[in-house]
């Protein structure tokens, strides 16, 4: 029994030196922020003077300065707190960080980010570091953490705490110190007050091992998130895959009924009519040769429609310049039938693979359509580029706006197709436009073919 108490009250010590060291650790990473953001805010109160409009402005250069220096401590505070749970715990955390893509100057002199354009190349690097800050899944942990860190201590470092403070207060001799110049207490309430006093100390030191233990379990659940992924994620992630891969299902066989109806009432029909033209004209022959003759000409006017319709139908199933020529060529060619004035700007620096340039392709013919259809536009763009992975394109007319995919299902389709890739379909489109239609794609370059290059058409 004296073991036990001897290792509870040994483990309940090494636990308060361990959550006094997290405080002091996590304190810079809290603290120094805030004293940055109200030293910038003092001075602008003191240079401008106090004013309702200055007050305002002296909130903002606060909060600014608070971010800009707060952004100083994410890395380092997350650093810190993970070398401190395998040092103490044997538990690692390895991180991953994402890339970030290099700034990229192109052709028209704007500077990309692998997000967006802008053409100041300073605006850029801020723009393209917040987006990855957020978007990568270990910075965004981090970033959370310098906020859940000093949550998290006050939480539980806080009871443990009061109750050794408490537990001091009512020491007889910490009652003697503090209690100078008045009467001392009978002693009946000197060993009760030291019964209280050390009960309330021996409650914080045994409930320090637990205090720390839920604060390791909070920092892996921030911080390594990428090591346990949650039954939800997981469930989430099955059922958006059943759901692609249903749609995909039900696309092909939608399309392989198309095509089977169009050949039934196309080419199909079309032959059967020429055989029995060829038929008859083999009657012909002996008894009436100019019948015979105006029979040949028109089954060969036949044979010819039959030939195109064939050939319009290969074209909808993959259109030859797209297996030859790429996904640029075969858009700059889809822009030459677009009822609106379409310029191109192409940056593929190889070739994709053909299931993306496929469905990179139609929608691209879809989104056109619509917007030849419904949009009242006069302009049309299309910008097709492949940067960090993705392939990216965006399709912008000057129309009326309001593109809304619960109004039609030729933007729903779109999206079941982009769905099969993990693809991403967004649409801005206000009351009045301009009409923006971004799609991004998953993928890998698949052959050394390069395409860069704009066209108006």
């Amino acid at each position: 029994m004296r073991t036990q108490t001897e290792a509870a009250l040994t483990a309940g010590g090494q636990a308060l030196v361990r959550l006094a060291v997290l405080c002091l650790t996590a304190a810079p990473g809290f603290l120094v922020p805030l004293a940055a953001g109200w030293l910038a805010g003092a001075a602008v109160v003191r240079v401008f003077r106090s004013t309702d409009s200055v007050v305002l402005l002296a909130l903002v250069a606060g909060l600014l300065g608070t971010a800009v220096v707060a952004g100083r401590f994410v890395r380092r505070t997350a650093s810190g707190t993970r070398r401190q749970v395998e040092r103490w715990y044997g538990i690692r955390m390895p991180v991953a960080y994402g890339p970030r893509a290099e700034l990229e100057l192109d052709a028209r002199g704007h500077w990309w980010t692998g997000y967006s354009y802008h053409r100041s190349q300073t605006v850029a690097k801020v723009v393209q570091l917040l987006h990855w800050a957020f978007r990568d899944k270990a910075t965004r942990g981090e970033i959370l953490w310098l906020f859940v860190n000093p949550a998290a201590l006050f939480a539980l470092a806080g009871p443990v705490a009061f109750l050794l403070l408490t537990g001091t207060y009512y020491l007889p001799i910490w009652s003697e110190l503090i209690g100078r110049g008045r009467p001392s207490p009978d002693p009946g309430s000197m060993v009760m007050n030291l019964v209280v006093g050390l009960a309330l100390i021996g409650a914080g030191v045994l409930l320090a091992p637990y205090a720390v233990r839920a604060y390791v379990t909070v920092a892996r659940r921030v911080l390594d998130q990428d090591g346990r992924a949650t039954h939800a994620q997981l469930t989430r992630r099955v059922a958006q895959l059943t759901e692609t891969r249903a749609d995909a299902v039900g696309d092909q066989a939608a399309e392989l009924r198309r095509i089977e109806r169009d050949l039934h009432d196309g080419a199909q029909a079309r032959l059967v009519a020429i055989g029995m033209t060829l038929g008859t004209i083999e009657h012909l022959m002996e008894t009436d040769q100019g019948a015979a003759r105006t029979l040949l000409a028109e089954a060969r006017q036949s044979s010819e429609r039959a030939l195109q319709e064939l050939r319009d139908l290969v074209r909808g199933i993959h259109p030859p310049v797209l297996a030859e020529r790429g996904l640029g060529d075969a858009v700059r060619s889809l822009a030459l039938d677009c009822a609106l004035p379409t310029e191109v700007f192409v940056d593929l620096p190889d070739r994709l693979p053909a299931p993306v340039e496929a469905a990179a392709y139609f929608s691209i013919c879809e989104l056109l359509a619509n917007a030849a259809k419904h949009s009242e536009a006069e302009q049309v763009w299309v910008d097709i580029l492949y940067r960090a992975g993705s392939l990216r394109v965006t399709v912008t007319d000057d129309g009326v706006g309001v593109a809304d995919p619960s109004k039609g299902s030729g933007l729903r389709g779109i999206e079941r197709r982009l769905g099969t890739f993990d693809g991403v379909l967004t649409i801005d489109s206000t009351s009045g436009g301009p009409t923006t239609i971004t799609l991004e794609l998953p993928c890998a370059l698949s052959s050394p073919r390069t395409s860069t290059s704009s066209a108006k058409v």
